[in-house]
């Protein structure tokens, strides 16, 4: 595979130069089986839960994530630290998030990951090579750190949550740069073209009436006959 096949860390993506989708059942078997540590869990369930860039989950504080030892109801991930420094933005801690980062025995202050011997933060390109293992653990092919975030607004596109929420939450520029990260499946594009079937030309009448192409030669046009 050459170089234009990988993502920044290494690994590898699909057509068009996106990040792999991650489906529930290789989230589940990630969570549960290829990420050996609370910590790794907590990490990757922000990338997941608050569709963030690696990076921003990398540099939280833990003033950004906890208050007084608790959880925050809502995460903040801080201006200074989001790619182009556009805003800072806050995103509920939904419960599946929160097991995670209870679980994880996070350092009192600083950084919320701390890199190697304790000083600074967590490096992306280590975080990456973290999760490459997981992948290969569990035999997960295609995936990279990219491919939480895009997986979560995905599914919040797919559930949806209009495009000008889903921005407050990845904090994209503009809905142009965020419907580039969204997938459309085969099966969403048939189902779309499949409502054009209400515009079928083909039809018939019953006692004169349009009916259209699906009605049934074999229906009583009058029910309550008692006509035999």
């Amino acid at each position: 595979m050459t170089d234009s096949c990988r993502g920044a860390d290494g690994m590898k993506i699909d057509r068009h130069g996106q990040a792999k989708i991650l489906s529930q059942e290789e989230i589940q078997l990630l969570f549960n089986q290829g990420l050996q540590s609370s910590r790794d869990r907590a990490l990757f369930g922000i990338c997941l839960y608050c569709c963030c860039r690696i990076n921003e989950a990398c540099t939280l504080s833990v003033k950004d994530v906890y208050s007084k030892g608790r959880v925050r109801p809502e995460l903040l991930i801080r201006k200074g630290n989001t790619k182009g420094k556009l805003a800072t933005r806050s995103i509920p801690v939904i419960e599946d998030l929160r097991g995670l980062l209870k679980a994880y025995r996070h350092p009192e202050a600083g950084y919320l990951f701390p890199g190697r011997w304790g000083k600074g933060h967590i490096n992306s390109d280590s975080a990456a090579r973290i999760l490459r293992e997981a992948f290969e653990r569990v035999g997960i092919e295609g995936g990279s750190t990219h491919s939480f975030r895009r997986t979560g607004l995905t599914q919040l596109s797919n559930a949806g949550i209009p495009l000008r929420v889903i921005q407050e939450i990845s904090g994209h520029n503009n809905l142009e740069q965020l419907q580039k990260y969204l997938e459309v499946t085969h099966e969403q594009v048939r189902g779309a073209v499949a409502a054009l079937s209400m515009l079928s030309h083909e039809g018939g009448s019953i006692d004169g009436e349009y009916v259209g192409k699906y009605a049934y030669d074999d229906l009583n046009p009058n029910p309550l006959s008692t006509d035999v």
